[in-house]
């Protein structure tokens, strides 16, 4: 829902009544992800989209019923794809979504304010929803999670501590998704289909050396939706007029920076690491740090011999095989990259498939489905 979040907090200020479409369960090669979502505002305008074009005309029309039907009772819907509607409301990819739409007012969700302040002030709160059965007298209720409170119930006690549990640690994991208990909060059970929206803080990618790579990688990151840094110990360089598309421009020696944003919990397993440096006097000292930290990739900049160099220097320090594994050196992907721009693009792409499990080969010459889990999940 956080991309349709300005407006439907905006029709929901003015009293107004909206209907809502949320990904909340994909299979195969479906376009959109779980969360995704298309807001029908009281105007009868449409803002984001559930699958990239296939089935929005017909997700519109259902988000639109339900929002003027008396009560707005939710309606879960699947949509795939057949021999015979494949052009019509199917989904021509071949995949599968569930769409569960609600009419969302002050009446239907008074939380939604503070779910709105929370994602503004970068505060962790999750949405969870019974989204099946829909015969369940719970279908549609919801609760709030935040930190260290929730707010509504499904109208169990033990259902409410358990989901409230386990949506706090999709928000440490950054992860939206499905859970299923039983009609009592039972973990074993799957009566019940919780779907829980989470918007965790956007991801860190930290961007050590103030170059002109960094200044492209900056821009990219931020497209990508990272919450980006760039540390530099030379102040003459790390200049937020010199990085625009940065979030904050820190002045620090790296690896003396990444320890205190390592000790105070600012670096997690979502957390993306570009050294750009290629200086030992600063890369070592901090790859040294980066390579044991639990974080998603630590990259560096540098020739091969700069490499060899690097890990000779780091097998010094005492790092094992398995530590220097992790290190993506040099950085990115073999794209035949030139410009600091081009080299931003295979930077991402390297860190696109190490995400999600991608091989970055030619998907035109790989077999087998192109949306993949995320690795770990």
């Amino acid at each position: 829902m956080r991309d349709v979040l300005d407006d439907l907090f905006r029709a929901w200020t003015s009293g107004a009544v909206a209907g809502v479409a949320t990904v909340v369960r994909t299979w195969q090669s479906a376009p959109r992800r779980p969360g995704a979502s298309m807001l029908v505002g009281p105007g009868g305008e449409a803002v984001g989209s559930v699958s990239g074009g296939c089935v929005e005309g017909a997700v519109y029309e259902l988000a639109t019923e339900v929002a003027a039907a008396p009560g707005g009772r939710p309606v879960l819907q699947r949509y795939g794809v057949s021999d015979d509607d494949a052009y019509a409301i199917g989904l021509t990819c071949g995949g599968i979504i569930e769409v569960f739409v609600e009419q969302v007012s002050r009446e239907t969700f008074p939380q939604l304010g503070d779910v709105v302040a929370a994602v503004r002030g970068g505060r962790p709160v999750a949405v969870a929803t019974v989204v099946a059965p829909a015969d369940s007298p719970r279908f549609g209720r919801r609760i709030v999670v935040f930190d260290g409170a929730a707010q509504g119930t499904f109208g169990s006690a033990r259902l409410d501590d358990a989901v409230a549990d386990d949506a706090r640690g999709l928000l440490a994991a950054g992860r939206t998704g499905m859970l299923h208990y039983g009609p009592d909060g039972e973990r074993r059970g799957d009566e019940l289909a919780v779907f829980v929206n989470a918007y965790a803080p956007p991801a860190r990618m930290i961007v050590f050396g103030a170059i002109d790579f960094a200044a492209a990688v900056a821009r990219i990151g931020s497209f990508m939706g990272y919450h980006v840094t760039v540390c530099d110990a030379r102040p003459v360089f790390a200049t937020a007029k010199r990085f625009p598309y940065a979030d904050e421009v820190v002045v620090d020696w790296p690896h003396r920076y990444l320890a205190a944003e390592a000790a105070a919990g600012h670096v997690d397993a979502r957390t993306v690491l570009c050294v750009l440096t290629h200086d030992p006097k600063f890369d070592v000292p901090l790859l040294e740090l980066a390579l044991r930290l639990p974080v998603a990739y630590v990259g560096a900049m540098g020739s091969r011999r700069t490499h060899d160099d690097r890990v000779t220097r780091l097998r010094e320090e005492g790092l094992t095989d398995t530590e220097l594994a992790r290190l993506r050196s040099p950085i990115g992907l073999d794209l035949g990259a030139r410009t600091p721009e081009e080299t931003a693009v295979s930077i991402a792409a390297e860190i696109v498939a190490l995400r999600w499990g991608g091989t970055g080969a030619v998907l035109s010459e790989v077999d087998g489905p192109i949306h993949r889990a995320a690795v770990g999940r």
